[in-house]
């Protein structure tokens, strides 16, 4: 029979005691330490430190969010875009930081997620069903079942697996993001691809007399490399002699901010005349999937 948790029971870690944590007893003493008690301190907890990470965390989940959104936008006919990759990285990020425990954790779109949505969306197409009613039953189904998981506190069998299997999720994941930044030679994402002139990013300015193909790759290049070095190079800082510990403190919680900043300032400044590919962001807050005949009202795909 399933009993509620005792007192000792709450103060004890989801997955570190050894008292049943079934019948969502885990849900309960999760709820129970979170909610209105340390995350309060959290929240309230304005400093540098929180300063410096939020700024991280923005350009850690804007930036993803709105490439994401475009690529989600190709293989799902616009049905997903950047706004939709915008808005639920914003809304799921905010209820996941205040409710499930762990304001750190970012929330966005990956690698991962966008092959099962093609898929799920060729899947659409085959069954001729609709494809966001059949997504978002897909999530339901999901969430209910990791409801279920937590019911009866099924991540207990976290402890059979090893540290190997979390280094091999953490490769990949690197692997996958330091390929696309790149060059994948799978698709056409990445520094090498600007060298081509067949790419994509190219085609908005081949008319243009005074573009060249080779400079905008060649910028490209040192603005990306450019940023990614200077982050690092600011972080070593920090176990470096050279001025005093705040400074360097200082410039270690901001070195991602300042790189991205500063080499954002350069090619404003310096290199203004060199067209360089950027973030594809929304002129308004409107479904990505624009209605295709002019007598529709609303750009939802029915009236078409």
């Amino acid at each position: 029979m399933c009993k509620g948790p005792t007192e000792t029971e709450y103060s004890q870690g989801h997955g570190d005691d050894d008292g049943p944590n079934t019948c969502g007893r885990g849900i309960v003493k999760d709820w129970k330490r979170t909610i209105g008690t340390w995350w309060v301190k959290e929240f309230t907890n304005f400093n540098q430190k929180t300063i410096a990470v939020s700024f991280f965390i923005f350009f850690a989940t804007v930036a993803p969010a709105i490439t994401f959104g475009a690529v989600f936008a190709k293989s799902t006919n616009n049905y997903i875009g950047p706004i939709e990759t915008v808005t639920g990285t914003a809304w799921v990020g905010l209820a996941y930081s205040i409710f499930g425990g762990q304001p750190m954790m970012i929330n966005g779109g990956t690698g991962p997620i966008l092959a099962f949505t093609t898929v799920l969306y060729g899947m659409a197409e085959s069954l001729d069903v609709p494809f966001l009613p059949f997504n978002a039953w897909t999530g339901l189904w999901c969430s209910f079942l990791l409801l279920l998981g937590a019911f009866f506190d099924l991540n207990k069998m976290m402890d059979h697996l090893t540290r190997f299997t979390d280094e091999i999720f953490a490769l990949l994941i690197a692997f996958i993001f330091i390929l696309d930044a790149v060059g994948n030679p799978l698709g056409s994402v990445g520094l090498y691809w600007y060298f081509t002139s067949t790419h994509k990013s190219h085609d908005e300015f081949e008319n243009e007399e005074d573009y060249s193909v080779m400079a905008t790759a060649l910028l490209s290049m040192i603005l990306g490399l450019g940023t990614c070095g200077m982050a690092f190079f600011l972080r070593g800082l920090k176990s470096s002699p050279y001025f005093t510990e705040r400074i360097r403190t200082n410039v270690f919680d901001f070195a991602v901010v300042l790189s991205i900043v500063s080499f954002t300032a350069l090619k404003a400044l310096v290199f203004s005349d060199i067209e360089t590919e950027t973030l594809n962001v929304p002129d308004s807050f409107a479904p990505t999937f624009q209605c295709c005949d002019s007598s529709c009202h609303t750009s939802w795909p029915d009236d078409c």
